[in-house]
């Protein structure tokens, strides 16, 4: 009956997320739209691509962070020939096949950019202000190509996920990339469009979680317990992030970016975006969690066949416990590396530690960090009485009827003719048999005398042993 209701459960949840995809898949003429009213910068500016020929120190005094001082009467970065700090030298990539000789600029940087170890053969790239009247064109830094290293590094996580976890790793690496498709083209998209933020994340959640479970550990009964308690901790999730999104009165609107992304699209709503966050940030703890505490259950029904469903729900609750504290570890760690930048800042601020909490981006975090943490704590129990209420029956533990001995018994004989029989832990199996059903020979009569008249001599070798007993 459990298995019953699961099924039908998860059949109900797949059905209205397709209808959600379908519903809420954003428009191709809409995205059209809103692409080629978005440009991001004025007519005509581009962005080259340059070749670091030399990499100044940083500079000293009133110039230590912005650099060297601009050409005067030029617009961007652009920095005299003659600067010898707070710069770099690039050599300009042709933007078109009509020229073919090298261009050289000096360009002029902040302190962080000439501290991170670039250095000449780096790529960057440039933004470039076409020439207008006498003015000359110029050219700002905007950022370094970082795209071989982090190939490299794409590269090498892919290829230890295979060595280490073989095809389980591939196909949740192929899960992976599937959730990422559906956060391209359907989340992203969704929310531009100014579609609802909870429905669009919630879509997006199942979505995702349908693929990537029964991709990555099969389609069983185990991974269906794991998908619901996945779903049932998102469904927590959304309702804590909706309420306390409300409660704290947080606009979505905490950075620069977020009132950028505010201004630049009207019809996105911030708070939908914030709750939406909300939901994604904790759904990979979430499945490690439920998937781990399903497969405890199992594992503990196979290993403890005679366990009660009680009992079975409280040994996988102890196991379960454990994991809580361990990703509530991990959630809060997390979401604190990530606002780290803002840590220091609010710290710098010399403000009263109550305040610095109450302040809009400390509440996003904290928000963001108790929402997932409250829906990854009802997940375990949820999970584990799915998986306990649907696990097989309990039953009486079989007793194996035979022991494992060697087909030659090794036998020691000992000073008064008693036989050992000691069984060796390798070999054939072969059925128990009790003492009464094939007693141990014992001396024979000439033994017996021997032993009345003083004469008895211990057998020098495991056949006389044998033939004494015949």
């Amino acid at each position: 009956m459990a298995r019953v209701a699961l099924t039908v459960f998860l059949i109900l949840a797949a059905a209205a997320t397709l209808v959600g995809l379908v519903r809420y898949w954003p428009s191709d003429a809409s995205a059209t739209d809103r692409v080629a009213s978005s440009e991001f910068a004025a007519p005509g500016v581009t962005f080259p691509v340059a070749t670091v020929s030399e990499a100044l120190p940083p500079c000293a005094g009133a110039d230590s962070q912005v650099g060297a001082p601009p050409v005067e009467n030029q617009g961007g970065d652009t920095a005299k020939d003659s600067a010898t700090c707070g710069a770099i030298r690039v050599v300009l990539e042709p933007e078109t096949g009509d020229w073919n000789d090298e261009v050289t600029v000096t360009i002029s940087v902040p302190r962080p950019v000439t501290t991170s170890g670039l250095q000449a053969g780096d790529k960057v790239q440039l933004l470039k202000i076409p020439a207008q009247g006498t003015e000359p064109a110029a050219y700002s830094f905007l950022q370094v190509q970082r795209g071989a290293p982090l190939a490299l590094l794409l590269a090498l996580f892919i290829l230890v996920v295979a060595i280490v976890a073989r095809l389980r790793g591939v196909l949740a690496l192929v899960g992976l990339c599937f959730g990422g498709l559906v956060v391209i083209t359907f989340m992203l998209p969704a929310l531009l469009e100014g579609q609802p933020g909870i429905r669009v994340a919630l879509i997006a959640s199942s979505a995702i979680m349908f693929v990537v479970l029964y991709l990555a550990h099969g389609l069983s009964t185990r991974t269906s317990t794991a998908l619901a308690g996945t779903l049932f901790g998102v469904g927590i999730t959304a309702f804590l992030g909706v309420l306390a999104v409300h409660l704290a009165r947080l606009s979505g609107v905490a950075d620069d970016e977020g009132a950028t992304l505010a201004a630049f699209n009207e019809t996105m709503r911030p708070r939908d975006l914030l709750t939406a966050a909300i939901i994604v940030a904790g759904l990979g703890v979430l499945n490690d969690v439920t998937i781990t505490q399903s497969s405890a259950v199992w594992e503990l029904r196979a290993a403890a066949p005679h366990l009660s469903r009680r009992a079975l729900f409280r040994s996988a609750m102890r196991i379960g416990r454990d994991h809580i504290a361990s990703s509530i570890y991990t959630i809060v760690f997390a979401y604190a590396g990530a606002a780290l930048p803002v840590l220091l800042l609010l710290f710098l601020y010399e403000r009263p530690v109550l305040d610095l909490l109450q302040a809009e981006a400390m509440s996003e975090e904290i928000v963001r960090t108790l929402s997932s943490a409250i829906g990854l704590v009802l997940a375990v129990p949820a999970t584990t009485a799915i998986a306990a209420l649907t696990v097989g029956r309990s039953r009486e533990p079989e007793i194996l009827p035979t022991e494992v001995i060697d087909e030659d018994v090794v036998r020691a004989t000992q000073a008064d003719d008693t036989v050992v029989t000691r069984p060796r832990t390798t070999g054939r199996a072969r059925p128990a048999t009790s003492v009464l059903e094939h007693p141990r020979p014992g001396p024979s009569a000439a033994d017996l005398q021997q032993r009345a008249a003083g004469t008895h001599r211990a057998p020098t070798s495991r056949a006389e042993a044998r033939s004494r007993r015949r």
